[in-house]
């Protein structure tokens, strides 16, 4: 982890409309942390230390499960909060992050937020807005994994991506082992319901890309569920 001094940062960071209506105080006291490719940024059941703004790069979270192996959640790109939760209920970090390529983080003491910025209204609701954000999908996420056949899990899936938006930008991988992992299921099951689908004609598997043949026989498999 690199620390970029104040007066070496782009104020492009500041040019997001969700920065701006965060920080109402001009004279905000923060950091530049930069993570490089494989790094941890925050490591489940450590302390955390203060709020993490990520502004470029893409990272990965992942939680770890009963038999030890890891389950990934999301993949997040700018503007993103994370420690949001933890440092409000004082808890220890509930999900690993890593940086999938080079990040930079805002990153705000956990003292400045307790005495500052936790009396500002303007950056509560804004917040409030991430945070709920964060508890929709997850909510959602879960349901669909836990009520639905891994085919239907799979083309909401795929249905989901195709839109566009937020939480599809941030499930989408062409990695299978990933994709199994977010939709609650393991490669080889995954692996067969492509290969079902592929002698079906409703999808084409050339290398590691998918292409969707049919989108109205993977909307109907879908039933109308979105991870969103």
């Amino acid at each position: 982890m690199q620390i970029i001094e104040d007066h070496l940062l782009s104020t492009d960071y500041l040019n997001y409309e969700e920065l701006k209506m965060l920080f109402t105080d001009k004279q905000l006291p923060f950091q530049i942390r930069r993570y490089y490719r494989n790094e941890v940024v925050l490591l489940e059941g450590e302390d955390i230390d203060g709020l993490y703004i990520q502004v470029s790069g893409r990272t990965k979270i992942t939680t770890s499960v009963i038999t030890g192996k890891a389950l990934l959640l999301r993949f997040c790109s700018a503007v993103s909060i994370m420690g949001d939760i933890e440092s409000i209920q004082k808890l220890p970090i509930q999900s690993k992050v890593t940086a999938v390529e080079e990040t930079d983080f805002i990153f705000i003491n956990d003292t400045y937020i307790h005495n500052k910025l936790m009396k500002d209204i303007a950056f509560l609701q804004q917040l409030l807005k991430h945070t709920t954000y964060k508890l929709q999908t997850c909510t959602t996420a879960s349901r669909i994994n836990l009520l639905a056949s891994v085919e239907t899990r799979f083309a909401s899936y795929l249905c989901t991506v195709r839109n566009g938006e937020s939480f599809g930008k941030e499930i989408h991988t062409t990695n299978s082992v990933e994709i199994a992992s977010l939709i609650g299921t393991t490669t080889r099951h995954l692996n067969r319901v492509i290969e079902k689908f592929v002698n079906e004609k409703v999808i084409e598997k050339k290398k590691t890309e998918i292409i969707v043949i049919n989108w109205k026989k993977i909307e109907n498999i879908s039933g109308g569920l979105r991870y969103e």
